[in-house]
């Protein structure tokens, strides 16, 4: 069943492209994804496809505007895939019309990759995330910061939000309650045991820039082993070595692929092509970085709060299970990815 927002928005629809960007609807598709957005693909009656998204009233518009702002530099400057962003009849990025603001960009090819990342899409995924931090290293960094509850939350506090969790999922009629609470117990145990040592090791200071911010696999579309389109940026302040480990050791592939190491390396390896400049102490940290990030992350843990489709949802608890293994695996093996790491040069991607 439709909500009233998304009723609304396509009794708009054909008004507010007509009326502010001059062009005519023919056909419109809901597309089940996104949580601040309705998103539709839309049909234009001269056949050209657009993709609109109608920001929910809740939405922070501001940080919208600064995400979209930051895409197209991106596209401009540092000529990665972004969608282009269609300004409407005044210029502006984002339309409001009757306290709803809306968004038109060009319809980009491509798909959500559901299996681990290739060598060559490895390697495509750094080329384009080094170029798009080196061309941000200059961009002003937004007044939005990525929070690091990793690096300096209370592990007490962290144990007590798992505590929560479980309630929450015993509410919710969870049918994983048992498995749940048998990896709650596990993270517990490695936020004990684990947080400390890896903090210790940390670099004092880490490069701070203007990043993305949510540069994952899901907002990735490809083509074979192709990047066709990088999407939704939260256009934040963040770390450059998060944003790095995040998607180097996506949890897809790291849980997945016997040759998760190598497609890490190699996405670093090119990654260091395009930005140079980023110190080896950020390259070495970024596998640190991620293993902490994802232990004081509890994201799908329990999903019906999102109130997603099935697909989602099923996909959602795949990721919380495969966050779990890629725990495990650089837990165990920290100590040489991180030697590995620090032996990377630009464009040495032989290494194992």
């Amino acid at each position: 069943m439709q909500d009233e927002e998304t009723v609304r928005g396509d009794d708009f629809l054909s008004k507010v492209l007509s009326d502010r960007y001059g062009v005519d609807v023919a056909s419109a598709e809901l597309v089940p994804m996104g949580t601040e957005t309705i998103n539709r693909r839309v049909t234009l009656s001269d056949y050209r496809r657009v993709f609109v998204k109608q920001y929910r009233r809740s939405a922070d518009l501001r940080q919208a505007k600064t995400a979209w702002t930051m895409s197209e530099f991106c596209r401009r400057t540092a000529h990665v895939p972004t969608p282009r962003v269609w300004p409407n009849q005044d210029g502006e990025l984002l339309t409001l019309v009757d306290g709803a603001a809306w968004v038109v960009t060009d319809e980009m090819s491509g798909r959500v990759v559901s299996e681990p990342m290739t060598v060559p899409r490895a390697q495509h995924i750094g080329l384009l995330l080094g170029r798009m931090h080196f061309a941000l290293a200059s961009y002003p960094p937004p007044a939005c910061i990525r929070q690091t509850k990793w690096r300096t939350a209370s592990v007490d506090r962290a144990i007590a939000a798992t505590e929560a969790v479980l309630v929450r999922a015993a509410k919710q009629h969870d049918p994983r309650l048992l498995l749940l609470r048998e990896k709650l117990e596990q993270r517990r145990d490695d936020l004990r045991t684990h947080v400390p040592r890896l903090r210790s090791r940390l670099p004092d200071r880490l490069v701070s820039q203007a990043g993305h911010a949510d540069f994952t696999r899901t907002n990735l579309l490809a083509d074979g082993d192709v990047i066709t389109a990088i999407l939704d940026f939260r256009g934040e302040t963040c770390l450059a070595a998060w944003e790095l480990g995040r998607i180097a050791f996506d949890p897809r592939t790291v849980a997945n692929s016997p040759y998760w190491r190598q497609r890490a390396i190699r996405l670093v390896g090119a990654y260091l092509v395009e930005n140079p400049r980023l110190p080896y102490a950020d390259v070495r940290a970024c596998a640190r970085v991620t293993v902490l990030y994802l232990l004081f992350s509890l994201y799908g843990a329990t999903t019906a709060e999102y109130a997603l489709p099935e697909p989602a949802e099923s996909d959602l608890r795949r990721h919380w299970a495969e966050r779990q293994v890629t725990i495990r695996r650089l837990l165990a093996e920290l100590d040489d990815i991180e030697a590995t790491l620090t032996a990377i040069r630009p464009g040495r991607w032989d290494r194992p």
